[in-house]
């Protein structure tokens, strides 16, 4: 199964162990066992999953929606980023698209994508034959070895730059997608969404200063024409399915304007 290829990259959550597997179960030296899912992902969070995990609507919905192409200009700005990659790293990776997609340009990488959503990690483990898929809190710490990730992706997700840093070999890069002023503006003033925060792309590289470094920089404009069952998937498979907004009855012309952050981290 896909989660083998990444069992390299794996650590157990309760003593930094290495995981091997063992039937259908993954297991580290000190005997700490976690099963497998029927589905391929193994929950290594080790409680709950929070409130604002995604639900199963939500990972539908990306699911259609990135499925139909709408945010294909992000992952090729990754492709184009990740070259002669080995292991990469995506954090709070949803159902997997943007890893999958940077594997189908890395032939000899494999993959793990983590989130906090034992849902989202389901639908993640079957996105790529080269990509294992754990339930994982970026906050509370990765269940990934020290310097594995050769790249590591963070596509409109928490960052946690201490874990960044930990699991990331020195000259590796890290490739964070952020959403810039313009993004979604038409939807967001039409169906009232969520703001985007001021000064965003500043924070972002405060908060990764001495950890990494930045080297390079891209801002990726692009217009959307969805009708009215996009609209609502855009809607309901991020942070607004939690918040009351309007309700999409008609197509709407949306543009997309993100940011890609490429950092990499220093070599001592």
């Amino acid at each position: 199964m896909a989660l083998d290829a990444a069992l390299g990259l794996l650590a157990c959550p309760t003593c930094a162990a290495r995981l091997s597997r063992d039937g259908g179960s993954l297991l580290c030296q000190q005997g700490h066992r976690f099963d497998i899912a029927r589905q391929g992902h193994v929950n290594l969070l080790g409680r709950a999953a929070p409130a604002n995990a995604d639900t199963a609507q939500m990972v539908a919905a990306r699911a259609r929606f990135l499925g139909a192409g709408h945010y294909q200009p992000i992952v090729e700005a990754l492709r184009s980023r990740v070259r002669q990659a080995s292991r990469i790293v995506e954090v709070g990776a949803g159902t997997g698209h943007y890893l999958a997609g940077v594997l189908d340009s890395q032939p000899d990488a494999v993959g793990l994508a983590t989130d906090v959503s034992p849902l989202a990690a389901r639908r993640a483990a079957k996105a790529h034959d080269r990509m294992g898929s754990v339930v994982a809190d970026t906050w509370a710490g990765l269940p990934i070895r020290s310097g594995a990730a050769d790249v590591l992706l963070c596509v409109f997700a928490p960052r946690n730059p201490t874990e960044f840093a930990r699991i990331c070999r020195q000259g590796s890069l890290l490739l964070v997608v952020t959403p810039n002023d313009g993004h979604l503006a038409q939807a967001r003033e039409r169906l009232g969404l969520l703001g985007i925060q001021d000064d965003k792309l500043a924070k972002l590289n405060r908060s990764l200063s001495g950890a990494f470094e930045a080297i390079w920089s891209q801002r990726i404009r692009w217009t959307m024409e969805l009708d009215a069952a996009a609209v609502t998937d855009l809607v309901q498979m991020g942070p607004n399915a939690f918040h009351e907004h309007g309700q999409a009855a008609e197509p709407l012309t949306v543009d997309a304007d993100v940011q890609l952050s490429v950092f990499r981290r220093p070599i001592c």
